[in-house]
Parts: structure tokens; sequence; C-alpha cells
């Protein structure tokens, strides 16, 4: 009920009822449904923007989402991890293992390389996450580019590794005459005395006197080249060739355990001491070939000697003795 509103009428002396004009009414009720309008609004805008009027599927989303926002801090810490694991891996692949196998490293620049060309992640562009999950996948797919290269890379050294084995597997690094099965180390690689002639006389080997059908060993993993006594001095003798450029010779041979196209390992009986061919007494004349140059083979018998025997093998062999082929 509205309030009734009076004035004092000097003329009558008495009070008089206000009557409100028409038009004044109509401006009041305009202006009361006007600001009702704009405060209704306002109010409006205002739960909007809160979960006071939110539905439940709304709510439901709105957990959803958050929920993902979750995840993806998450995976982020696992690929930090991730990322630190590789970097170490990546540290000792470049720093030990191409290093040990004398293989090249991999450059920085090819294992951060980014993607070039189009756009990866358009159909990412233009949600309210967008940022955040256009980043997320961008790092994810560094990642998986650096653990292919890595891969490839463990790969190779695998290979390495395996050609590394039967590289050593291959050079001759024993005696081909057991220690407890020789007389003496008769005569070393250098200038000898020639034991037919006296004269003096390069000896491009090493003689270990041993008594007949003493067995000889292969000094290094190959294939048999030659198993005969066609060659001028070495009698009955064996070639093997060890492969990256390495061949050995085993002379004055009584006889042959192996044939010719045969492959041996290091250690494998391949025949017996004997004094056949150009010789003055049972022994094995042995030889150690590099890029089909003669060499020294005092420098090859890391695997079965101690250093005291290398040591005593080394002083019988630099003496100028008389060879015995």
């Amino acid at each position: 009920m509205s309030k009734v509103k009076y004035y004092y009428d000097p003329d009558t002396l008495s009070y008089r009822k206000i009557e409100p004009k028409k038009s004044r009414r109509y401006r009041n009720i305009a202006f009361f449904i006007l600001g009702s309008f704009f405060f209704g609004l306002l109010a409006l805008i205002l739960l909007m923007n809160t979960n006071l009027i939110n539905t439940p599927q709304e709510l439901s989303l709105q957990r959803e989402v958050n929920n993902y926002e979750l995840q993806f801090e998450l995976l982020n810490r696992k690929m930090g991890q991730i990322e630190e694991v590789l970097n170490n891996i990546e540290d000792r692949d470049n720093n030990i293992y191409r290093l040990y196998f004398e293989a090249n490293p991999i450059p920085e620049e090819q294992r951060r390389a980014g993607f070039g060309g189009v756009n990866r992640y358009k159909s990412l562009e233009g949600f309210n996450n967008s940022e955040m999950v256009i980043a997320t996948t961008k790092r994810l797919d560094i990642i998986k580019k650096q653990m292919a290269i890595q891969s490839k890379s463990l790969d190779e050294i695998t290979d390495l590794a395996a050609e590394k084995e039967k590289l050593l597997m291959a050079i001759p690094a024993i005696q081909p005459v057991r220690n407890e099965d020789l007389k003496h180390m008769a005569s070393g690689y250098g200038w000898r005395t020639d034991p037919f002639t006296k004269a003096r006389k390069m000896h491009r080997g090493m003689d270990f006197s041993a008594k007949k059908g003493t067995p000889i060993y292969a000094t290094g993993d190959g294939k048999v080249k030659r198993a005969d006594n066609n060659s001028s001095g070495y009698g009955k003798h064996i070639r093997i060739d060890h492969g990256y450029g390495y061949m050995t010779l085993y002379g004055h041979m009584s006889e042959y355990n192996v044939k010719r196209g045969q492959k041996v390992r290091r250690g494998d009986l391949i025949g017996f001491v004997g004094s056949t061919g150009r010789s003055e007494g049972p022994h094995v004349h042995y030889e150690v070939w590099k890029d089909e140059e003669r060499i020294n083979p005092i420098n090859f018998y890391y695997g079965s000697l101690t250093a005291k025997e290398f040591e005593n093998m080394l002083k019988h062999a630099q003496q100028e003795n008389q060879s015995l082929d």
C-alpha cells in the first residue's frame, strides 16, 4: 500500500491530500521496471560465472576438465623423469660406448631437432587449454624422436660390439705351443745366425722348441688358408687367415689336424711339432702377418702369458743366437 502524502493549505487553514500526477506515476513505474531488469541481468551474469546455478552435467564436465589438467601435470612430471634418464643414456652413448668403439658421436642438434614443415598441431588449437595440450604433445613427440635415435644408436653399438668381439678373437693372442710343452723358446724375431750357412740372416718369426708330436694350437679365430708342403723351407705348414689383415703361419709340422678351408677357433688343435722342411730339429716356426707384412709375434702373447713369463720370453727372443731354420 502506497504512502499518502499531505500539504498544508494556508487559505483554508487545513491539510489537503497530495494527488500525484499520472505522468509521474507512469514514470516511476517505468524506472522501477527498468531498474529491476538491469539488476536481474547483473545477478544472472554473476550467477553464470559461479557454480551456484550449474547443472549436474556442467558440474560433472568441470570435474572431468580438472581431472584432465591433473593428468597432464602428472604426465609432464613423468616426461621430465624420462628426459633425465634419456639424457644420461645419451651421455654414456657419446662419451663411453662410441668412444670405446671409435665411432663418431651423434651431434646434439640431431638429437634435439624439432619437426619442420606443416603445423602438426593445428587440430589442437582453439580450445580453452590448447596451449597446455600443444606444449605437452610437442614435448612427447620430441621424446619419441630422441628415443628412436637412441634406439638406432644402441643397435649400431651392438653391431660394433659384436664386430669388436670378432676382431679380438681373431687377433693371434696366445703361443702356438703351451708353456708346459716347451723345451725352450729357441729363437726370436730379428737378425740371427742361419743354422746351415752360418751367415747372419733376418729371421722373421719365432722358433718354439718341443719334442716331436707336441700339439700346436691356433692362436686366433680364422680359416685355414693352406695346409701343405708346397712352400720352400717351411716343410709341412699351416697358414690361417684371421681376417682384419692378420695371418699366422706354423712351420715344420709332422702332422696336420685340420684341412684347407676349415674354420678354427683360438686354442683349437691344428697339428703337431715336427722337423720337416729346412729345419735343424723338432720345433714350430711361427710367424704373424699383418697386411701382408711379417711382424714380430712377441707383441701378441697377451692372452696366455703372465708378466713374468712374458719378460722371460722377451729376454730370450732378443738374444742374437742361431735359429733352428
